[in-house]
């Protein structure tokens, strides 16, 4: 409503109109601004058509990672879509620091009937079970659209290599195991003093390796025999 306005011969007034859609469509419409003068209503005719906000569509609503070995990590995708207009993202916002997203910078738009993927990773801290949600922020009507996240951290497994042995014929103080990383060696000393038993495990080795091992017998000098026969071992990836 505008308050009531004197002008004089000559003057003139501006006011601003603003259109506010309730729903998809043309409208149309008018101002009367009545007043004293001999023509004393004018009409302004008004029309404008409203576009029906984008929605935001998000496949699929939740990722399960399974199982993921803490320090380590798996990344899973989904795919946001715009349906009916475009969409525009403005920022994505995860639930927990295990949960981390990347693969688009904001703002970003999705044209109507387009896609874009999404990638999402999950770094657990600790063992046990995990949950989370990415919220997308858009200009949608459909808005937060939030992606539902799963997923059980588990602890590493630590593998190690158990070797066993006959007794030496001869008088031995006792042994020392070498291992190299091909066959026939090069081999180093992995044991610091000689092994009294004749059983030795080997926990330094890494994950998806193979190692080659020999023994030799030490006596009381000092001396070592021959190595012995080559074995090898595969160790497992996690």
């Amino acid at each position: 409503m505008v308050p009531p306005v004197t002008l004089t011969p000559g003057q003139s007034y501006t006011f601003q109109t603003a259109f506010a859609p309730n729903a998809a469509g043309s409208v149309n419409g008018a101002i009367t601004v009545a007043s004293n003068a001999s023509n004393t209503t004018v009409d302004i005719s008004l029309s404008g058509t409203a576009t029906a906000s984008g929605l935001l569509t998000l496949s699929p609503a939740s990722l399960n990672f399974g199982s993921v070995v803490v320090g380590q990590n798996k990344s899973m995708s989904a795919t946001l879509g715009a349906s009916g207009s475009s969409v525009t993202l403005s920022s994505a916002t995860a639930s927990s620091p295990e949960f981390t997203m990347g693969g688009l910078s904001f703002p970003y738009t999705i044209a109507a009937g387009q896609s874009a993927q999404v990638n999402i990773t999950f770094k657990p801290q600790s063992s046990g079970s995990a949950s989370g949600s990415v919220s997308f922020n858009s200009d949608a009507s459909t808005t937060p659209m939030t992606e539902t996240l799963l997923g059980t951290g588990t602890a590493a497994v630590q593998h190690h290599v158990d070797l066993s042995w006959n007794a030496s014929t001869s008088t031995v103080t006792g042994y020392n195991v070498y291992r190299g990383s091909q066959a026939g060696g090069p081999y180093s000393k992995i044991n610091s003093l000689a092994n009294a038993a004749t059983n030795y495990s080997d926990s330094s080795v890494q994950d998806g390796q193979v190692y080659f091992y020999v023994t030799t017998a030490v006596d009381s000098t000092g001396s070592e025999s021959l190595n012995s026969n080559e074995v090898s071992a595969s160790v497992p990836s996690p």
